[in-house]
């Protein structure tokens, strides 16, 4: 989800927003892949990770490969560790989180992230990007807050940091002339701290950081859902959105990543048996019409 990856205004073709949907339903369905994965213990939150990592490494690399002739040498370490947090802190905070839950929040943070980079480098929001920015944030305080429906703390502090580090990897890939390569390279990197995580947790038994992560365990239906994750919703996922991009403004591309949550909550009701909360409705509504606002807004010059 690279939202600066692309600098010219198009007006988006049947094509090109047909791309852009079958992206956005990848990236939906890794909160549900992951959900499904771990709610039903069917694999534990560090194997699913390292292996989502290995798996969109492998077929990102296939895409490159087929592409150019050649293996990616793209990308650099630093970003590589921001989606390697951003890989393992997703899956640990679906151990606790609804796949609805989980999809906002991850959302709300990364696009929080990148609108508070931009206010920290000195860009100029206009008063209704302010009024937004302030809605969006307190939608997010508002669903930590402590109540009968709101979600577990731990599950939804790692969430927001894991939408924090995605933030960070969009931040540093903004402007690549060859987003996909570019991410094969980060993908690679990734995938060794995710077995270094994965022999880690091996040698002690269970996740020193994260308390109640359990024993490493991994059945085979839990690793065809992290297989799936890995190499259809991450690896080709990110692949077609990366061509819709070339046909995308930068405001129409942020505002088309509005549905990720909605498509998420209707997916998880329709597939987990997760309907949304009075609660949940309420603060996607408040978080995803402050972030609309701030796409909508433009600012001073």
């Amino acid at each position: 989800m690279h939202p600066t990856a692309f600098t010219a205004k198009r007006i988006p073709t049947l094509p090109v927003l047909a791309l852009a949907a079958l992206a956005m339903l990848a990236f939906a369905g890794n909160s549900l892949l992951c959900r499904l994965a771990l709610k039903g213990a069917r694999i534990d939150a560090a194997s699913f990770t390292a292996v989502r990592l290995v798996s969109g490494a492998v077929v990102l690399a296939l895409l490159v490969r087929l592409r150019s002739g050649a293996l990616s040498r793209r990308g650099d370490w630093p970003s590589a560790v921001a989606l390697f947090v951003y890989a393992a802190a997703f899956s640990f905070a679906y151990l606790q989180l609804t796949a609805a839950t989980g999809a906002l929040l991850l959302f709300g943070a990364v696009q929080l992230s990148m609108v508070g980079w931009g206010l920290w480098r000195g860009e100029r929001f206009g008063a209704w990007q302010g009024v937004g920015l302030l809605g969006a944030g307190g939608g997010l305080l508002a669903m930590l807050l402590p109540g009968l429906a709101a979600p577990p703390l731990q599950g939804a502090l790692q969430m927001l940091c894991a939408g924090a580090a995605w933030g960070v990897y969009s931040l540093r890939g903004g402007g690549q002339a060859d987003a996909t390569a570019v991410t094969a390279g980060n993908f690679w990197r990734a995938s060794v701290l995710g077995l270094l995580l994965l022999s880690l947790l091996g040698m002690v038994g269970v996740g020193p950081l994260w308390p109640g992560a359990g024993l490493l365990h991994a059945q085979s239906a839990g690793l065809w859902l992290a297989v799936a994750s890995g190499a259809l919703a991450s690896g080709l996922g990110y692949a077609v959105w990366y061509t819709a991009l070339r046909g995308l403004s930068p405001s129409t591309a942020a505002s088309i990543q509005l549905t990720v949550p909605a498509l998420a909550a209707i997916g998880a009701a329709l597939f987990l048996g997760e309907p949304p909360s009075l609660r949940l409705a309420l603060c996607s509504l408040v978080i995803l019409g402050g972030v609309a606002l701030v796409i909508a807004a433009k600012p001073r010059v």
